[in-house]
Order: structure tokens, then sequence, then C-alpha cells
């Protein structure tokens, strides 16, 4: 495999198995507040290890042999850049603990208002998607375009599952922040001089 298939394949290591392990917590998440650390290991085994088993599988379907096109190698790592980018602000925004999911797991926290959190409600999804994006003209194959539509599917619906639980844990105030704040596109604010 080519550097850049590389590269593709470590995004889809770290990117498909998010929603999956998602699944695995918010739709039974009281459940998982009694076995906090249980949740880690079924979800980690239910999304990593059927992830890593599909790309050893399928990985002569999902990654070209050769170099992509110039313009290709360019926007992909491009939109893997941009994704590190928004990732950081996440982790800054939010740190580890809140990151992997310990607020929903205790039932307590709050709505992150502050960072980019004041700009948009998913910022780690869209990051995710921009990735997988940026994969997907890395690896130039139809089977990883597919595996990027399957994705997209399974985080739209990771995120209902994310949003009915936080309605049930913040009842009007997360609605008032649905309101405000846009899932996916950025909300771009124009600054007022003098």
């Amino acid at each position: 495999m080519t550097l850049p298939a590389w590269l593709a394949a470590v995004v889809l290591f770290l990117q498909l198995p998010i929603p999956l392990y998602w699944f695995v917590v918010h739709p039974q998440v009281k459940c998982w507040r009694r076995h906090p650390r249980a949740v880690y290991v079924v979800g980690l085994a239910s999304s990593w290890l059927p992830v890593t088993i599909a790309m050893v599988a399928f990985h002569r379907k999902l990654f070209r042999a050769g170099w992509p096109s110039a313009g290709m190698l360019a926007l992909g790592l491009a939109l893997i850049i941009f994704e590190g980018w928004i990732f950081w602000c996440v982790h800054h925004d939010l740190g580890t603990s809140r990151l992997v999911g310990k607020t929903e797991l205790s039932g307590a926290g709050e709505i992150e208002r502050g960072g980019i959190y004041a700009r948009i409600r998913h910022p780690r999804y869209t990051a995710s998607f921009l990735a997988i994006l940026g994969a997907c003209f890395l690896a130039g194959t139809r089977a990883m375009w597919v595996a990027a539509g399957a994705w997209l599917v399974l985080m739209l619906l990771a995120i209902s599952f994310e949003e009915r639980e936080m309605r049930a844990r913040f009842g009007a105030a997360y609605a008032d922040y649905c309101s405000q704040v846009p899932r996916f596109l950025p909300i771009i604010r124009k600054s007022r001089s003098g």
C-alpha cells in the first residue's frame, strides 16, 4: 500500500468506529450508568473490532494500489489536517473525560456553549466526516465512498440517539441551545466595528 492509502486506513480505523461506539452508549445509557467500566469494554469491542476485521478483509477494495493525483492528494490531506484542528478545538473545550462520554455515563455535566460549541453543535462528527471525506480522496476507490456513505448514515443515527439523550437530560435548556446553534455548518459571526 502507498503512503496515502496507509493514511486513509488510519483515518478509517480511527473514525469509522465512532458512531458504532455511541450506538452502544446512548440507547442504554441508564443501564451503563450502573456499569460505567463495562461500557468501555463492550463499546470498544462492538466498534473497533468489527471495523478492524472489515478493513483487513476488504483492504484491496478499499485502497488503490497507486498514488492519487496531486489535486486529490492535496485535498485529502487538507481535509484530514482540518479535522485534526477541529478535534483539537473540541478536546480543548471538553477535555478528555467529556470527550469519551464520562458525563453521559454519570448523568451529570452541562451543555457546552463556549468555544467551537458556540458555533456548531456537533463539531466532532462534522470533523470526522471531513476526515473520512479526505480518506476517500486519498484512497480513490468506489468501496471507500460506499464505506463513507454507510458511515454517514450511522453517524446521523448516532446523533439522533445522542440528541434524544441530551433532551432527556437537559430539557428546555437543550432545546434552546438547538434553536440557537446549528448541527453541522458553523455560525459565522461578523465582527462589529466602531
